[in-house]
């Protein structure tokens, strides 16, 4: 396969390909797989260039309409798309972070330890199972204890990492890049009690405490910030909680296995039946605040899948519990 200068023409075929295109990402992976088809490799340096190329060849006239839908984009996942269409890694240093992951040393991210706890796969199509958003699930998970786990022994429900799941079908969940949801779950959902404790399962710093307000969002969110040996920053979300702990403030550090709040109720944690959302980033895009998508795009699954990697690296959890 040979290499090329990033030619203008390549930037001008994708914004050709790009206007008018119901779906944007799948343009843009469709314009790029036929580079790569015809022998042409656009080298990483110039692939993570390519957006900001088509950009300035758009005319702000012309092409007023895409550049309107663009602009309610995230510029670093496109980047992403355009790299894992040109056949690159979506994000470079992805694979370096989930190695790291594989060989460090964690704590549980839940007190009592969710290895060795009373346990339950929770697809979302589990026949029988109110919606995690009905409040009529909190009734339904507790008949779900066998008769003999002692009252002081919590049960845990997992939700599933990759599952699609229909509750995310809704608009709310579509963008300005086409009619897809994003719908694909990128964290584990682990279901206990309102006001179990959840901690860092690896030391970090305080990077985001927020609280996302909206209906079916996190409610109270707490970031984490990490470095792998190689000194590659990462970061783990932790979503539904309650109020986090006092002195936990922006750029605080965080060590391994310490408190950093209870469970969040349904008035507190976006309207859903007691859980945590536990997510891995190995990069945050151009998302600056306390939230970050914790749902992606079916037909993008290689790319979302390189920014949030399975959450099991660090629960580290039997797929037995997950119904494997």
């Amino acid at each position: 396969m040979r290499h090329i200068e990033m030619p203008a023409q390549l930037a001008q075929k994708l914004g050709e390909a790009l206007r008018d295109a119901p779906d944007l990402h799948r343009a843009i992976v469709a314009c790029l797989d036929g580079v790569t088809v015809s022998g042409v490799s656009v080298p990483e340096d110039q692939a993570d260039g390519l957006y900001d190329h088509v950009r300035t060849a758009l005319d702000p006239a012309q092409d007023a309409a895409l550049i309107q839908r663009l602009e309610a984009l995230d510029p670093a996942f496109l980047t992403a798309v355009i790299r894992y269409g040109l056949g690159h890694a979506p994000i470079p240093h992805a694979a370096a972070i989930r190695a790291d992951l594989a060989r460090v040393a964690v704590a549980p991210v839940m007190r009592p330890d969710p290895n060795g706890t009373a346990s339950l796969p929770l697809p979302s199509d589990r026949a029988g199972m109110p919606a995690f958003s009905d409040r009529a699930f909190d009734a339904w998970f507790t008949g779900q204890r066998a008769p003999d786990l002692p009252a002081n022994q919590p049960l845990y429900g997992y939700g599933l990492y990759g599952e699609q799941r229909s509750i995310y079908m809704a608009d709310q969940y579509r963008d300005a890049s086409g009619p897809e949801p994003r719908s694909r779950h990128l964290g584990i959902d682990i279901f206990a009690p309102a006001g179990t404790m959840v901690c860092a399962p690896l030391p970090g710093r305080m990077h985001r405490v927020a609280y996302n307000a909206d209906p079916l969002d996190y409610g109270h969110t707490v970031i984490l910030e990490h470095r792998t040996a190689e000194g590659l920053s990462f970061w783990t979300l932790y979503g539904h909680l309650g109020a986090p702990l006092p002195g936990l403030a922006e750029g605080a550090e965080i060590a391994i296995g310490q408190d950093l709040a209870p469970l969040g109720d349904w008035h507190e944690n976006g309207g859903w039946a007691p859980h945590l959302h536990v997510q891995i980033i190995t990069s945050l895009l151009t998302q600056t605040g306390g939230n970050f998508f914790g749902v992606g795009h079916d037909s993008l699954w290689s790319v979302w899948s390189d920014i949030s990697p399975d959450p099991n690296l660090i629960l580290r959890l039997p797929d037995a519990v997950f119904g494997r």
